[in-house]
């Protein structure tokens, strides 16, 4: 028996888009399998790692426990819009700059997760970017180069 589509609209990266979406499919599969978006990863399945972290209207989810059909009438951004126009934005440079990453596979997360703390605390202490960040995790232990990034790029967001 299989399940029923159903069809949803939502914005992604900038583009209105339609999909037909199972009620259990997530967020991650519709934009792997449906959009050819691998930047949102799912490695623990859980919502622990934050490797899966995509944008909702403006907030982080974990795409791995987000419904896809959830994200019907939504804005939805990924890493891959990240670098629009064609250049990296202060966080992305940021991290190349402080070497904010080993194997990379975590570094979408965290580039979001930054851009969203950034969003909303322009200048942050380190106890609060470790304590915004706990919920992101890398297993090659960048995390001294990922908190020199963070606070570079609040410093290259910083209006002149």
């Amino acid at each position: 028996m299989s399940a029923t589509l159903r069809t949803i609209r939502f914005t992604l990266n900038g583009e209105p888009v339609t999909a037909q979406v199972a009620p259990h499919r997530n967020l991650v599969e519709l934009l792997q399998e449906g959009f050819g978006l691998f930047g949102a990863r799912e490695s623990c399945g859980q919502g622990l790692c934050g490797c899966c972290t995509v944008l909702v209207n403006g907030a982080a989810v974990s795409g791995c426990l987000y419904l896809a059909s959830l994200v019907d009438g939504a804005e939805v951004v990924t890493i891959e819009h990240a670098a629009a126009g064609g250049a990296l934005d202060a966080v992305q440079q940021a991290f190349i700059a402080c070497g904010a990453f080993q194997c990379g596979f975590c570094t979408p997360g965290f580039v979001l997760m930054t851009r969203q703390l950034l969003d909303e605390k322009p200048d942050p202490t380190e106890d609060e970017i470790r304590h915004y960040l706990s919920g992101n995790l890398c297993r090659c232990a960048a995390y001294p180069e990922i908190i020199e990034a963070v606070k570079l790029a609040a410093r290259k967001r910083k209006p002149n």
